[in-house]
């Protein structure tokens, strides 16, 4: 079985793991989620970024077409998770309300998590395309991102009302969307400036979870220094990583 695919699964059982803490305990999981935040910063900038300036040189409006593909990445997930409903900190007071509304934002905004987890499989697969090193930078990324990820699927059925065997399906799904991601982007063929167009994609979609979700998150109701060392802490795991595999 393809490596990629295999990884995927890893973290399909991170996204699982994750759910099921939710459903447990949740007291120290902002330094989890302050660690997730900084590996996906570090990925961003010293990995994915550089791979695709260096990958592509095309000009788009008197600008660098990687640029732009960068900000719509950002736009499109924010875009998104306005229109099927915001992911509230998993840690966060967010009311109890028990409303048809309540019950469908909830359903929505799981399937919506399971459908960038999907573009996360997808990268997995891609990353593997251009070079095992950025496909194993790619991994651990999102190995961390997995877990929260269930985290805070969990979280936002049960503030909404959506918790029932349904909800469990749903959490199901979002742990195998990588699976399917990674085989589509190892199996599909994509030309060198389209590797590129879609990991600046990527990285506005990972830029936009660090800073617009994990982040805000993991400070709801632990705004400490702990949390700002996991970022750190995170960032330099990640340098290490590139460096090493470079």
């Amino acid at each position: 079985m393809n490596i990629a695919i295999v990884l995927a699964a890893v973290t399909a059982l991170a996204t699982t793991a994750g759910g099921a803490l939710a459903l447990r305990s949740r007291d120290r999981l902002h330094l989890v989620l302050g660690l997730s935040a900084g590996l996906l910063l570090g990925l961003v900038s010293f990995d994915l970024l550089p791979e695709v300036f260096d990958a592509s040189q095309s000009i788009t409006g008197g600008v660098r077409t990687i640029s732009i593909a960068i900000i719509v990445g950002f736009l499109f997930l924010h875009f998104v998770e306005q229109f099927f409903g915001s992911h509230e900190p998993a840690e966060s007071d967010y009311g109890h309300e028990h409303s048809h509304a309540a019950h469908i934002a909830g359903t929505l905004g799981a399937l919506a998590m399971g459908g960038h987890v999907f573009l996360d499989g997808v990268a997995l697969g891609v990353a593997f395309q251009v070079s095992n090193k950025l496909g194993v930078a790619v991994f651990i990324a999102l190995l961390t991102h997995a877990f929260s990820d269930g985290l805070n699927t969990v979280s936002l059925l049960i503030k909404t009302g959506s918790w029932n065997k349904r909800a469990t399906w749903l959490l199901g799904v979002d742990a195998l969307a990588r699976i399917g991601g990674a085989s589509l982007g190892t199996y599909v063929a994509f030309s060198d400036s389209s590797l590129a167009i879609y990991l600046a994609l990527f990285s506005g979609f990972l830029i936009y979870l660090a800073t617009s979700h994990i982040l805000p998150e993991a400070h709801s109701r632990h705004p400490s220094r702990l949390t700002m060392a996991a970022t750190v802490v995170g960032v330099a795991a990640m340098w290490l990583v590139v460096s090493t595999l470079g």
